[in-house]
């Protein structure tokens, strides 16, 4: 399969792009090669520069969970753009969205709209620490919740100790109040909690680990949260992101029956257009301004276009039968993967929740960013490159989530499976 036209894309793109990319996975260095470049997308297909065609897992990174250009999706955005692509006023669309999510979200009763994941957060963060007048926030190691100066910190020697910068740019003295926790460890919750009492505003987590690959929470892992961020009068922050309206139309809160404080959203409530959201309980938004002192604003905030395309998404979603045809989907082309690894002789530790899943290049169980960094990296590059060549498009990182589209046939799935007993022979 020939790549040319991609490659020279890409060294034009270097010249006036740092890295030659407007976001660094998407350079395709962890699997040592140039990225591809896309020309056009249709359902479960994207084309490259080339003309090559592949089934696609990524879905622009989970947004896509009807497929690509959706004819209602579509139709939606070409006829909010004839009304004008952004006023920088309110609209109606942003309270229909706004209700939906409202309907949809267990935590949320009432939402910001904002315009990308990292906004999200960063100011559900910045409510959380005006309303408990508190500084610090606990996140876990490899989870990760975009690029604000504050969540761009790791784990230091152990999981209880003060984050320390990951990133040049980011001051030791914003890293300071970022402490770091291990995914689904609550005893490292409480170490924290205990080593800085009163001085916690919140708890930022994925419920579903996304950002490590897809990492589940452990059995009484998130129910631990809820109980200790109760008693101590901690705002419980859940990001979804990714796994909101992905795993269940309520999310992961929906799936695993626990109510955070606050939620954060994205991708899929915007139909592929950018887009982000943070809500939740009435008390704690009524803080944001302009009815209460905590500061955020936005341009494109509750752009019209995206509205549009969040709004035919969400009522695609909400046909009946939906989740659980894409649930089926899921299970078969997870389980089908794992069985080529095991019929190829080769270790894989499997993961699914909906249609997430991830293949870990691991002999050991995955349960946090320890054991997922453990993984065979190398392995899995000739892996990615080996299904890639098979007309298989999957995120080039093992620490990357997969995404199934209602889009995606029983052909696509059969392909694909077809696909991973090939590449798993070729790398045993």
């Amino acid at each position: 399969m020939e790549h040319n036209r991609s490659s020279q894309l890409f060294q034009q793109a270097k010249r006036s792009i740092p890295g030659g990319v407007n976001s660094p996975v998407r350079a395709f260095r962890s699997v040592g090669a140039d990225p591809l470049f896309i020309k056009r997308a249709s359902n479960s297909h994207i084309y490259d520069a080339d003309g090559n065609c592949f089934i696609d897992f990524v879905g622009s990174w989970g947004p896509m969970i009807v497929g690509h250009c959706h004819p209602q999706v579509i139709q939606a955005i070409k006829q909010a753009l004839e009304n004008g692509s952004s006023f920088g006023a309110p609209t109606e669309l942003e309270t229909t969205l706004a209700e939906m999510v409202i309907s949809a979200v267990p935590s949320i009763e009432m939402v910001r709209m904002v315009s990308s994941g990292t906004e999200a957060t960063m100011s559900a963060i910045r409510l959380a620490r005006g309303y408990t007048g508190r500084d610090k926030i606990i996140k876990f190691s490899g989870c990760y919740h975009g690029h604000a100066d504050s969540l761009l910190v790791k784990a230091g020697s152990g999981a209880a100790t003060f984050g320390v910068p990951d990133s040049p740019g980011v001051p030791a003295d914003v890293a300071k109040h970022t402490l770091t926790a291990e995914y689904n460890s609550l005893n490292s919750v409480r170490t924290l909690i205990a080593e800085n009492s009163g001085q916690i505003a919140c708890i930022i987590v994925e419920p579903v680990a996304g950002n490590m690959g897809t990492v589940p929470p452990r059995e009484g892992f998130l129910e631990g949260l809820r109980d200790i961020c109760t008693n101590e009068g901690i705002i419980l922050i859940f990001d979804e992101v990714m796994s909101g309206f992905r795993v269940a139309y309520g999310g992961a809160q929906e799936v695993y029956g626990i109510t955070p404080d606050m939620t954060t959203l994205g991708k899929i409530i915007g139909g592929g257009l950018p887009v982000g959201a943070f809500g939740g309980k009435r008390e704690i938004m009524e803080k944001l301004s302009p009815s209460g002192g905590v500061y955020q604003a936005g341009t494109l905030s509750g752009n019209p276009l995206a509205m549009s395309a969040g709004i035919a998404t969400l009522n695609l979603l909400k046909q009946p039968g939906f989740y659980q045809s894409l649930e089926e989907k899921s299970r078969k082309v997870a389980e089908g993967i794992a069985a080529a690894a095991k019929k190829a002789g080769y270790p894989i530790y499997s993961t699914r929740v909906g249609s997430m899943f991830c293949a870990f290049f691991s002999a050991s169980e995955v349960h946090d960013w320890t054991s997922a960094a453990a993984c065979d990296t190398a392995a899995f590059a000739k892996y990615f490159m080996a299904m890639l060549n098979e007309g298989i498009y999957l995120a080039p990182s093992q620490y990357e989530t997969a995404f199934v589209s209602a889009a995606h046939s029983d052909s696509d799935i059969d392909l694909t499976i077809a696909a991973a007993e090939k590449s798993f022979k070729l790398i045993a």
